[in-house]
């Protein structure tokens, strides 16, 4: 048979239109222009760049031919050589708009938007199913790692049980250098500035948003539900202090900001779990060597069993392979006339409040030194319900502390018990509470 029975599309180039040429929209242009005939070898078809949108038409981007620079997105979206869309401006608006007009015109989407799709993936996969075309996003989760296609695809026949990682580069080379260092976070969040780890504005970072973000995605697909940011809870990480790392090594620990989304079912009660915290995690769990600015993410499905994704989760280059991975299959679905898989949320499963989550807590304590203190500590976590599973004391008169590991318990009741504990006479402050994670004691 053929190619051309194969393949009846095989003369007519597939149009690209690239929104946004910032770090990632430059790398894509790149690629798109320099590797042209590779292109076409892996699509089926010439895979032609129609236009790129821009901010400034008149400032110098010697990547590409001035001529295809335009100021206009939506009118380039609306041009009819476009077959495939590539989002990378970033933002809600006007990406959303843009993003459902291409949609509803039968042009496939590429888009690393995290925000966009942690907020509005279900409008924009309804458009997308509508018109039966392409919405693909993998680089809106952890860059150039892999974890959309596999929850997609790889796993569809699967059941997905948890899904954690470390989704943040900002964050983590902060924790990493602080552990290695003994730096506090202020001074080493300026040496990620100064690196260009770290924005201008670190917020969206190191107060988890970006991270809640991507778990919002991840929890979606993983467990074919509705779940967004707002969905999500959030701690970020400008409370961690170098004695936190510090205490943690001596419990054979690190501390590392987790995104984590798993399904909860007690007594055929079937919820989602989707939350974002700094946490404590045993030196041997795989996650705890993930450091400086990479990325990982551990899935645990009922027959794969534990799978994890490793790589660099941020950067122009890294993030310009998750997209052009995506631009692949969408414009080879144009030329063959086929359609990925969209997101499926026909679960529908409801997201638990963090207080019904069984967590573990580690408590740091200045306390007074008397006798009597540890009885009455024990007496709080008792009179709640959690149960102790390590306790270590250090120092003595006014440096007296008091360190406190829990098993697993409802996360109200440990907030709870916090709470008590700071009203206690014999405790002086309660200086860090963090969650334990990578253990089911």
């Amino acid at each position: 048979m053929s190619d051309s029975v194969n393949n009846p599309n095989d003369e007519r180039p597939i149009g690209i239109a690239v929104l946004g040429m910032g770090n990632v929209g430059t790398e894509v242009v790149r690629i798109l222009i320099e590797k042209a005939d590779d292109m076409r070898a892996r699509v089926g078809a010439p895979v032609v760049l129609r236009g790129v949108s821009v901010r400034d038409t008149a400032k110098p981007r010697p990547v590409v031919d001035p001529a295809l620079l335009t100021d206009d997105p939506a009118a380039l979206v609306a041009r009819d050589d476009v077959d495939v869309v590539v989002e990378l401006i970033g933002g809600i608006e006007p990406p959303r708009q843009l993003i459902l007009a291409a949609l509803e015109s039968g042009k496939s989407v590429v888009t690393a938007n995290k925000a966009l799709m942690a907020a509005h993936a279900g409008e924009l996969s309804e458009a997308a199913a509508r018109n039966r075309v392409d919405l693909y996003f993998e680089a809106a989760v952890a860059g150039a790692i892999p974890v959309i296609r596999p929850l997609t695809q790889s796993l569809a026949g699967d059941s997905v049980n948890r899904v954690a990682g470390i989704v943040n580069g900002t964050t983590n080379f902060i924790l990493s250098a602080m552990a290695e260092t003994g730096a506090d976070y202020a001074e080493v969040l300026a040496e990620a500035g100064r690196l260009g780890y770290a924005e201008a504005d670190p917020t969206a970072d190191v107060e988890g948003y970006d991270a809640a973000a991507k778990a919002a995605i991840l929890a979606s697909i993983a467990f074919h539900s509705r779940v967004t940011a707002d969905d999500v809870y959030r701690e970020g990480i400008t409370e961690i202090t170098s004695a936190d790392l510090e205490a943690a090594a001596k419990f054979d620990c690190t501390v590392k900001l987790l995104a984590i989304c798993e399904r909860l079912n007690d007594d055929g009660n079937e919820r989602i779990s989707a939350r974002v915290y700094p946490a404590l995690i045993p030196l041997e769990h795989p996650l705890a060597a993930v450091n400086g600015a990479f990325n990982a993410v551990v899935v645990e499905s009922e027959n794969a069993g534990r799978l994890m994704f490793y790589g660099q989760g941020a950067g122009g280059a890294p993030t310009a392979a998750a997209v052009m991975g995506d631009l692949v299959m969408a414009a080879r679905n144009r030329v063959y006339s086929g359609r990925g898989p969209l997101e499926s949320t026909y679960a529908s499963l409801p997201v638990a409040s963090i207080d019904d989550v069984p967590t573990r807590y580690y408590v740091s304590m200045r306390v007074a030194d008397r006798p009597g203190v540890l009885a009455q500590v024990s007496g709080a976590f008792a009179e709640k319900g959690v149960s102790i599973s390590a306790m270590r004391q250090e120092g003595a008169g006014e440096d007296a502390r008091l360190i406190i590991v829990t098993h697993r318990a409802a996360d109200r009741a440990q907030s709870e018990t916090v709470a008590a504990l700071e009203e206690m006479d014999s405790v002086i402050k309660v200086s860090s509470v963090l969650r334990l994670e990578g253990s089911n004691e």
